[in-house]
């Protein structure tokens, strides 16, 4: 038996559109009559026809966060993941770089990779144990005597990486939008003090929140319901996204706090040479991001009851606990906390229109000892109870936006950052549909 077969690119592979002509009409008309500074009309959160096109819109076209490379630390480790229909494998390859895989078999599509993360040598299927190469070569296949199998046609397809200061990035396009390279020489100056590359993972934490991925990174993108945070506004200042003249009264104290401690970490910025300017275009770019260096309350040291450090282990070139936190927001999947002690980063992966995977994942100096230099529950115990309670407050409004009566409400002046996030995705769907 021979296959005659052309040889597809590598970095483009084959799909048909996720929507109809009907969704797209739908869409297009939703789009046109949004609503500038109000919330998404409820079928953008419950509509599966619409969840298939942001899959295509969205997370088929732009770049995602996908790990740290502390997750996959040595050649031969990797870590697997899925978004809506795709899946793909993040693999460290021998020369310390990274591939990305589609976790497709050539052969009849099963998953290559089963585990969500691990290390292997080859990469062989389960089903009938085609394997491949670390680069997605195929370099095995069983055939009867005589079959003949151009194993040239059938490597796992290919996906585009960026590593920036120690994150992975990905993209399944088959040409990525040039502009996340005009952002990375932005964003790397304030990262690679941390150095990523001198980490490892303490701890990581998989939850599935029962709502749209939009309303978990509009939750994400304000601090409007930071009250329901007791835990985390023992450190993160509850008045982050207010500004002079929008101080409610019963923060007023709190806001001058966060003055006097905002101008003790720019001269300690200063003195040290770390960036800490805010740089934000989060809806004027392709790449929307924002960046900043930022204080915390307390001690200023660190995410914990007093705002005191939590590892004893500096990061990096740091030589000072007390520099707050480096916080990094990017469209349309990802947001990060970098402090001297230790790092976080958030992931969104949506699995269908009312289920969300959140990957939040806390990195330590690679030298810092369990039970010694950190304890593991002392670390995470703010971010994994506020991941719960946003949780809560995510599923709180997808059952909202499922009802019947549900209207579009305004946001508040201090959710200027969910109203960008809205009109990033906005654009980016209008022109994914043109």
């Amino acid at each position: 038996m021979n296959y005659t077969l052309t040889r597809p690119r590598p970095d483009t592979p084959a799909r048909s559109s996720l929507i109809s002509e009907d969704t797209e009409a739908e869409l297009s008309a939703l789009l046109e009559r949004r609503r500038k500074g109000y919330s998404l009309e409820g079928p953008f959160y419950t509509d599966p026809e619409i969840f298939k096109a942001d899959m295509e819109g969205i997370f088929a076209r732009y770049w995602i966060f996908a790990c740290s490379i502390a997750e996959i630390p040595e050649p031969g480790d990797y870590v697997t993941f899925d978004f809506g229909p795709y899946a793909l494998i993040v693999l460290r390859d021998d020369d310390g770089g990274v591939n990305v895989l589609h976790n497709i078999c050539r052969h009849r599509g099963a998953r290559v990779l089963t585990a969500e993360s691990g290390s292997t040598g080859n990469l062989v299927c389960g089903y009938h144990s085609w394997t491949y190469a670390p680069d997605g070569t195929l370099v095995h296949a069983s055939t009867a005597p005589g079959e003949k199998l151009d194993t040239s046609c059938f490597g796992l397809k290919k996906a585009h990486s960026r590593v920036v200061a120690g994150l992975v990035f990905v993209n399944i396009s088959a040409e990525p939008p040039a502009d996340f390279d005009d952002v990375i020489p932005l964003i790397e100056p304030y990262l690679e003090p941390h150095d990523i590359s001198k980490t490892k993972v303490a701890y990581q934490q998989t939850i599935v929140e029962e709502g749209n991925w939009k309303l978990v990174m509009e939750n994400n993108r304000e601090c409007y319901h930071c009250d329901g945070h007791p835990e985390l506004a023992c450190s993160l200042f509850p008045t982050w996204g207010l500004q002079e003249g929008m101080i409610p009264p019963h923060l007023e104290e709190v806001w001058e706090r966060n003055v006097e401690a905002k101008l003790a970490l720019e001269a300690r910025c200063d003195r040290y040479g770390l960036h800490h300017e805010v740089l934000e275009e989060l809806d004027t770019r392709i790449a929307g991001f924002r960046i900043s260096r930022e204080s915390l309350d307390g001690a200023g040291e660190s995410f914990s009851a007093t705002g005191r450090r939590l590892s004893k282990k500096l990061l990096g070139s740091l030589r000072d606990f007390r520099l707050g936190r480096c916080s990094l927001h990017l469209q349309p999947n990802s947001w990060f906390h970098f402090l001297s002690d230790h790092i976080v980063t958030f992931t969104v992966f949506p699995i269908d229109v009312g289920h969300t995977i959140v990957r939040t994942t806390w990195l330590v100096a690679d030298d810092a000892v369990e039970g010694v230099d950190y304890d593991v529950d002392e670390l995470t115990h703010v971010w994994k109870q506020t991941n719960l309670q946003d949780k809560a407050f995510v599923e709180l409004c997808q059952k909202g936006a499922a009802s019947p009566f549900y209207e579009q409400g305004p946001y508040m002046d201090s959710e200027y950052q969910v109203e960008a996030f809205i009109n990033w995705y906005t654009q980016r769907m209008r022109e994914h549909l043109a």
